[in-house]
């Protein structure tokens, strides 16, 4: 019975299940609403049946094989905490090293700056954008072909408080969804990059998360393309294209970028090392 339970017991027995003592500690904080300092002050505390109940339910599709950011609804990304689930990719720590790229040639712009997330899923890296640039002179443009990955933006962008009012969001296939004529000092996107059968694939990551965010033609280059053909109409002279790309696919995208005579390409890595974010500049 829940009343023969302290969240203290509660957080030792689901530890005991899962063997993370931090992955057990975000479930019980879930289950009872609580975090931080309040999480800690209420050990003692016996829980109420509807705790109990969520966190057993929880505990039972992360057990199941559900990806734990989707089990808890919530994941943290650079400031944000970020509402997920199914609609939309989990947030990757690569990804805050694109997001971390677009800020900083974002904010090197003078005066008033217009970006673009294209793709934005649960609106990741356009929102950081909009939290972390300065309030005054940022416009920031979400975008992506999903109604129903908007939808999670939409609910993310309440989140990023005064910095929302900079922020407009609207559906499209990539830069359809741009207003005709606006020029743009940044367009980042993290685009699906997957080869179609790749064997690489997690069996978690193909079971789980839409395939539609993540798979892009025989060699994972289809959306890419795309974004490096029409990226020059979009942006001012001398603005940045910055894309997050495969650990395989440095060289390739090297070359389409230079192909399309954009100047000051560059191939950066994550943090292990990889190739993973395209960085490159429209003639000035």
């Amino acid at each position: 019975m829940s009343e023969a339970i302290t969240l203290r017991e509660l957080w030792a027995g689901t530890t005991d299940v899962l063997g993370s003592r931090h992955e057990a500690r975000w479930i019980c904080e879930v289950a009872t609403a609580l975090d931080g300092a309040d999480f800690d002050a209420a050990l003692a505390d016996r829980l109420t049946d509807r705790m109990v109940r969520h966190h057993d339910d929880m505990l039972a599709r992360y057990c199941a094989g559900e990806p734990l950011a989707y089990v808890l609804g919530r994941w943290s990304f650079r400031h944000l905490d970020l509402a997920i689930d199914r609609r939309v990719l989990i947030p990757r720590p690569e990804t805050e090293v694109v997001a971390g790229v677009a800020i900083e040639l974002a904010a090197a712009v003078a005066g008033p700056r217009v970006v673009a997330d294209l793709g934005t899923g649960s609106g990741a890296i356009g929102l950081s954008l909009a939290s972390e640039l300065p309030v005054r002179d940022t416009t920031v443009w979400l975008t992506d072909v999903s109604e129903e990955a908007l939808e999670v933006a939409r609910a993310n962008l309440a989140g990023i408080g005064r910095a929302a009012g900079n922020v407009s969001i609207a559906a499209g296939s990539w830069f359809s969804a741009l207003p005709v004529g606006r020029r743009f000092d940044v367009i980042v996107s993290n685009p699906p990059y997957v080869a179609v059968g790749s064997p690489d694939l997690d069996a978690s990551v193909r079971e789980w998360e839409p395939g539609s965010a993540l798979l892009a033609g025989a060699d994972g280059l289809d959306d890419i393309r795309v974004l490096v053909a029409g990226a020059p109409g979009h942006l001012r002279a001398g603005a940045w294209l910055v894309v997050e790309i495969g650990a395989d696919q440095g060289v390739a995208v090297e070359t389409l970028l230079r192909e399309a005579e954009y100047t000051a390409v560059e191939i950066r890595a994550d943090l292990t090392g990889r190739d993973r974010v395209a960085i490159a500049r429209t003639p000035s």
